[in-house]
């Protein structure tokens, strides 16, 4: 479980990092072009996207690195950034990966009580 939770939290981050770079991307482009009625413009809470577009994959890439040694620091953190994009990003199409990636991983980590080794993090 906790190779599936690390493998989960790395592939969900990167794919939150892509979502990351454009939703940082745009908001810092409305700024400096301004809006475009019916085509662009700009969201309703600036600080919350750029903190999510670079906490959320900082998360969930961390988070998995740790579910092998430490699943349940692991498990939190991805379900932390699980948390932080279905806030700022909501559940849509360039997100659903992502969120369902870290979401699973998280759980996986901190489902695996009993591991293959002996010591638990419980």
């Amino acid at each position: 479980m906790r190779n599936a939770a690390l493998t989960l939290g790395v592939i969900g981050g990167v794919i939150a990092m892509i979502v990351g770079f454009f939703s940082y991307g745009y908001t810092e482009a409305v700024n400096r072009f301004g809006e475009i009625d019916g085509l662009a413009e700009q969201v309703g809470n600036i600080e919350l996207i750029r903190a999510a577009a670079v906490l959320s994959p900082l998360l969930a890439i961390a988070g998995g690195a740790m579910a092998k040694a430490r699943a349940l620091w692991g498990g939190i953190a991805m379900l932390l950034a699980c948390g932080l994009m279905y806030v700022a990003y909501g559940f849509n199409v360039g997100t659903m990966f992502p969120i369902a990636f870290t979401g699973l991983g998280g759980v996986l980590a901190l489902a695996a009580g009993k591991p293959d080794e002996e010591k638990a993090h419980f």
